[in-house]
């Protein structure tokens, strides 16, 4: 059924969308072959943002795909030719081109087994939505869509092609597809297809690590990343691929005690994208969806009636590393983003705004390079409905990064270090490299926090003191 928060769309002709797509169907034609612009490139030209990612489907099979890409394209590459597809660079564009074929998975099988076909009307039927499986055939620039995907583009609605059962069992990672395009697109799922992803959510387990974080990254790096995260959670979807989100749907007490975590989860990560500046940031994204993940595991109902989370940044921190490892993200995108889960509540550790020059060293030394994404993941972390109170938090934090800003000027924030370094403190305490020049090293790093930059004389002084009381 349409959006109905939407009017339906309106949809320009179809029209060619570059030369190089012209010349190419010719070439194909010349050389006895049908040739069509497919999928995502006809439907983001009848959206009006087609970029230079061409993708094109062919009768040709690869090998001769490869004969008439070779001699036209500036780079041709192979890497998909196992799946039957060719891909090529041309004139800034990049195009992709696969033979008519149809994928589908056993029952226990992460890899497609690939067959092709011989029409285009078979070649479409087995792609995951109706308005991905619009193609333009080339030279002629015939429209191709069999199975209505201009009227569901034009009404914002995904459906499959053939039943949503049926492509799901050929390739699961279709049912996080649908989430994905949801939130890319602002499109409605058709309730058929939230129907089939419900039923067969389990089917997902079977699709690799790897696939299904490409997958979320996606949707997380969207437009709408809450309309997608909604539906992975309503399927169940969620409960395989990020149980964490899933957990955070907390019965509330019959008092209303504490928030929706899971409601506070989605909106936190819409005021953090608020706050972008140069563009989608994965790792703030993915630090404002995780952030409270660990409060599941640390809720307590006090004596006095009240609900707490203690330590749920650190437990929070812990369950970041550990799904993010199970989805094979990369070890300093893990890192990062377990760090700001584990840092978003420091702010809230000093009180009303009482920063000594101390834990303003502090506080910058432990972000390090996330200090600027920190203070947006603490900035977004505020969704509270009472503005006076949303104002003092506000006005605090400016009041933070102003007393940032503030001893920058004074003194080095970026990387601070201690006053001497370690080569100099084995010089003036006559030892070699061990245990106890580490420790002397974290004692002068402790003075430098505490007091800020010392004389060289005050350090080594400061240093000979520390060194007695050790003797």
């Amino acid at each position: 059924m349409p959006n109905a928060n939407h009017a339906p769309l309106p949809l320009p002709a179809v029209h060619p969308v570059s030369p190089v797509a012209e010349d190419l169907g010719r070439r194909f034609q010349d050389a006895g072959f049908r040739l069509a612009l497919v999928g995502g490139s006809v439907r983001d030209t009848l959206l009006g943002r087609l970029g230079n990612d061409l993708d094109f489907t062919t009768d040709a099979r690869p090998e001769q795909v490869l004969k008439i890409l070779r001699p036209w394209a500036d780079a041709v590459w192979e890497v998909g030719i196992a799946f039957g597809t060719v891909g090529g660079r041309k004139d800034g564009y990049q195009v992709e081109v696969t033979t008519y074929r149809s994928e589908a998975y056993d029952r226990t099988s992460r890899k497609p087994e690939v067959a092709y076909g011989d029409t285009i009307e078979e070649d479409l039927v087995r792609r995951d939505f109706t308005v991905n499986a619009m193609a333009v055939a080339l030279p002629a620039v015939e429209f191709v869509d069999p199975y209505g995907g201009l009227d569901d583009l034009a009404r914002r609605v995904l459906r499959t092609p053939g039943t949503p059962q049926e492509s799901f069992s050929d390739d699961p990672l279709r049912m996080m597809r649908a989430a994905r395009f949801a939130a890319q697109l602002d499109f409605e799922v058709a309730p058929e297809v939230v129907a089939a992803m419900t039923a067969m959510a389990d089917r997902i387990e079977i699709v690799s690590a790897e696939r299904v974080r490409d997958e979320l990254n996606k949707l997380i790096l969207s437009d709408h990343p809450r309309k997608g995260l909604r539906l992975l959670v309503d399927t169940g979807l969620a409960d395989r691929v990020l149980l964490e989100l899933s957990a955070l749907r907390l019965e509330r007490d019959e008092h209303h005690r504490h928030k929706d975590v899971y409601e506070h989860t989605l909106t936190v990560l819409e005021q953090a994208i608020e706050l972008e500046t140069e563009g989608p940031d994965l790792v703030l994204r993915l630090a404002a969806l995780l952030h409270d993940i660990g409060k599941p595991r640390t809720r307590r109902f006090e004596p006095d009636g009240r609900v707490s989370f203690h330590h749920h940044e650190v437990v929070g921190a812990k369950m970041t590393k550990s799904r993010m490892t199970k989805l094979k993200y990369p070890n300093d995108l893990i890192r990062d983003v377990a760090r700001l889960v584990e840092l978003h509540l420091r702010f809230h550790g000093y009180g009303n705004g009482e920063w000594t020059d101390s834990a303003v060293r502090r506080y910058v030394r432990d972000a390090g390079p996330l200090l600027e994404r920190l203070h947006k993941l603490t900035r977004s972390d505020c969704t509270t409905r009472n503005k006076r109170k949303a104002s003092a938090l506000s006005r605090t934090y400016d009041g933070l990064e102003a007393r940032i800003a503030e001893l920058k000027e004074k003194e080095e924030l970026d990387g601070i270090r201690p006053d001497l370094d370690g080569n100099q403190i084995m010089q003036i305490l006559g030892v070699g490299p061990g245990p106890l020049i580490g420790k002397a090293y974290q004692y002068l790093l402790e003075l430098r926090l505490e007091n800020g930059p010392l004389e060289e004389d005050e350090a080594v002084s400061a240093l000979k003191e520390w060194w007695a009381q050790q003797s």
